[in-house]
């Protein structure tokens, strides 16, 4: 099993970006918008920002993973050793999404949202605010019985969990990346299942 096949396993069981279980209290703070604060933002606060090491464990990621991304721009460039809230909500996402998505397309979806990485001036979304945003669709998604998961109707869950203050071309970038978001989360999870059973007839 690689990398991305590992990661769609536990996509339903775990916070997403996160080896943290989802519990129904985790279930229920990202359900009110509260996913970052609620999970992430305690393990931050105690030590204003995380070490390298305690990111690779609550995330499942290999430091030199992270410390790759920071050095290809992907993620802001750390200041003091530690992790900040921007820095570890950008890796969050770019977890999310690494089984479905290549690394390149990822940080472009982000730009597309936020632009440069080091410059919170062109920011649509926080990217803390993002991963909750992200969190809440997953969850709804998850709970949508009977709905068919194409493009039309992730689109319109996307258009669904976006706030109001949004609008315009605003609101439609982060409704087509929230789709895509939303679509690479499930195809992972997919994925994972087709070779779940492919290695039931392969032995």
């Amino acid at each position: 099993m690689n990398i991305s096949e590992r990661q769609a396993s536990k996509m339903n069981s775990h916070v997403p970006g996160t080896v943290l279980p989802l519990t129904d209290w985790a279930k229920d703070r990202i359900r009110q918008g509260q996913a970052f604060d609620s999970l992430i933002a305690p393990i931050l606060s105690a030590t204003g920002g995380v070490t390298l090491s305690q990111l690779a464990r609550f995330t499942g990621l290999e430091g030199s993973t992270i410390q790759n991304w920071i050095k290809r721009g992907w993620v802001a460039s750390n200041k003091n050793k530690k992790y900040t809230e921007k820095q570890v909500a950008r890796i969050l996402l770019i977890n999310v999404l690494r089984a479905a998505m290549k690394l390149e397309d990822i940080v472009k979806l982000m730009q597309y949202i936020n632009g440069e990485v080091e410059d919170e001036s062109d920011d649509i979304l926080h990217d803390k605010d993002l991963f909750d945003l992200l969190c809440s669709a997953v969850l709804k998604l998850d709970d949508s019985e009977g709905i068919r998961i194409d493009g039309e109707n992730v689109m319109k869950i996307s258009d669904s969990m976006i706030s109001e203050e949004f609008t315009g071309l605003v609101r439609d970038k982060l409704q087509k990346a929230l789709a895509i978001m939303l679509l690479a989360y499930r195809s992972a999870i997919l994925k994972n299942e087709a070779y779940r059973l492919y290695s039931e007839i392969n032995g």
